[in-house]
């Protein structure tokens, strides 16, 4: 899959995979494919503990999403002066009602 990035470690998706609860993978993906879907700029940047997404090479992130037991946590970042919008979804919960929040950090990012 293009636009995949991964530093440091160089963990790949289906490696952090395996760490979330199988109960909170449904969730995590269809947020990991919103992400994506907001264009060819999408990085992916996978961490210890979490999924960072980016855009483009200057790494300025708009998402980070980060899986616990009962749902995923998702800092979204529009800009540095605004402050960090955390918001958390409960694993019955779909995205939908937050991908407005998401796709306006995308294309406010610079």
């Amino acid at each position: 899959m293009e636009g995949i990035v991964s530093f440091g470690n160089k963990r790949s998706y289906e490696d952090f995979k395996k760490q979330i609860p199988s109960s909170v993978l449904p969730l995590f993906d269809s947020i990991r494919e919103f992400c994506f879907s907001l264009g060819d700029k999408v990085i992916e940047d996978v961490r210890m503990h979490r999924v960072v997404f980016c855009k483009s090479m200057t790494f300025r992130w708009f998402a980070d999403v980060e899986p616990e037991r009962d749902g995923v946590i998702i800092k979204i970042q529009k800009n540095r002066k605004e402050p960090i919008q955390i918001i958390h979804i409960k694993k019955e919960q779909k995205i939908l009602e937050y991908s407005q929040a998401i796709k306006d950090a995308f294309e406010e990012i610079h």
